[in-house]
């Protein structure tokens, strides 16, 4: 095994002796070490370890295991996949035992033959490595992070690879789009794609009266005002270790925009009524339908948040300007709401097409979903038609603004095909009879424009 590692060696041990003894004995590892609770929870957030060798003594009480146990079941809240080998005393088994009932990977007895003790922590670390390995093959294998966003559209397809590569990072991601535009799925996706294992949790600041949404955010100690029964853990603390969605996070009041700011920058919280700094990992999404710099100039949205929440802006196009995705979604919806209903899917009139593509849809995808589900609803014999969309199909404006002539070919090109393809579900057959193509012109047009 290479002595290059991605994740270090954490060594817990108090006797600072014996900690450099079995720092030498592991040389071939890179390690940090630690000597108390706190310090070995510090040095696990910073370096990620993958294994941990840990004595059960630790201060402030030496002669019990208490404090030992309590470090083991802080590393494991924070990585379940952490292999952790406890060191114990020749008569301590029954400790031992209970270490590895609580997920400690394996016990040593001491004095410890540090032979043992390097194939023992070369092993975890080959199983460590296997299991990191099967994971991202599990994810390799999944149909996609970012299943529940459906699209043929060349942009958003794009946009979609760009949150894949955002995922594994911590930066704090910035959405921007128009309501309904899908921007909790994208969040959603983003903490799917990541490596974190905490819950994603998602809160609307504009939803929550201003006079209680910093003890939603924040959390509360018993007694910090009336009614606060008891002491509430807040939404930040909830995703810890997970994703934190701020949705509408332009409505944010300037108060509590300073107190996010804070977070943001120390990644600690001090819950309503409390003085205790709490430590927590957390990736946090914003998102807005509000142009934010306008906001900025106005005097209702602090610069500096801004720039810690926007390191990486994502900006969502609405529907309309997605090519073929207002019917695409239609059929999928169409699908899902019929199952739903246990009937069978309905399918689209040629005349409900036209009036879908017609529709600039200001609601985007929320307004297309409550569309399809009235229609599903409310259509005879299995054919949804545009009065049972609620729609009706104007005449199709005709555009040339383009004078690249070839741009403008490969342009229209590119949206019939899409529109094709939508119209056919995805069918390739039919999509190339509605073009009035081969299938193999089809494919070559497909491959030639882009398009997957």
């Amino acid at each position: 095994m290479s002595s290059e590692r991605h994740a270090p060696l954490l060594i817990v041990e108090d006797d600072l002796a014996l900690q450099k003894q079995l720092k030498w004995s592991l040389d071939r590892f890179e390690s940090v070490t630690a000597d108390d609770v706190s310090s070995a929870v510090l040095q696990f957030r910073r370096h990620q370890p993958a294994v941990v060798t840990m004595d059960l003594g630790l201060p402030p009480d030496r002669d019990s295991v208490s404090e030992g146990f309590k470090c083991l079941e802080r590393l494991l809240e924070i990585d379940p996949a952490v292999k952790v080998i406890v060191l114990t005393g020749q008569n301590d088994q029954s400790n031992a035992l209970r270490a590895v009932r609580m997920g400690a990977y394996d016990f040593l007895a001491k004095p410890v033959d540090p032979d043992v003790l390097s194939f023992t922590v070369e092993r975890a670390y080959r199983l460590y490595e296997l299991q990191q390995e099967n994971r991202r093959l599990q994810m390799q294998q999944s149909s996609d992070v970012l299943g529940g966003l459906i699209t043929r559209d060349p942009g958003m397809q794009k946009l979609c690879r760009m949150i894949e590569k955002v995922a594994p990072s911590d930066a704090t991601v910035l959405l921007l789009g128009e309501s309904g535009t899908g921007k909790e799925v994208l969040a959603q996706g983003l903490h799917d794609a990541s490596k974190r294992k905490g819950r994603f949790v998602a809160i609307n600041c504009a939803a929550i009266p201003e006079n209680l949404l910093e003890s939603e955010l924040f959390g509360y100690e018993k007694g910090a005002f009336t009614g606060a029964a008891k002491t509430t853990v807040g939404k930040i603390e909830t995703a810890n270790g997970g994703t934190l969605m701020l949705d509408e996070i332009g409505d944010l009041p300037m108060p509590l925009q300073a107190k996010l700011l804070r977070f943001l920058q120390e990644r600690v919280v001090e819950r309503v009524g409390g003085r205790q700094e709490i430590p927590v990992d957390v990736r946090v999404v914003g998102a807005t339908h509000q142009d934010l710099r306008q906001r900025i100039s106005d005097g209702l949205f602090r610069e500096d948040l801004y720039y810690r929440l926007a390191e990486v802006v994502i900006d969502i196009p609405p529907l309309r300007d997605r090519v073929g995705d207002a019917v695409l979604l239609c059929h999928s919806f169409a699908h899902k709401f019929a199952a739903d209903m246990r009937q069978k899917a309905p399918t689209l009139t040629d005349e409900a097409v036209s009036a879908i593509e017609a529709h600039r849809w200001p609601g985007n995808v929320r307004e297309l979903q409550n569309v399809m589900k009235r229609a599903v609803i409310m259509c005879e014999e299995a054919r949804i038609t545009a009065a049972d969309l609620g729609l009706r199909a104007p005449a199709e404006a005709v555009s040339a603004t383009d004078l690249d002539l070839r741009v403008a070919r490969e342009d229209a090109e590119r949206q019939t095909v899409l529109k094709a393809l939508a119209r056919a579900d995805g069918n390739i057959v039919r999509s190339a009879e509605l073009l009035g193509v081969s299938r193999p012109t089809l494919y070559d047009l497909m491959n030639r424009l882009q398009i997957k």
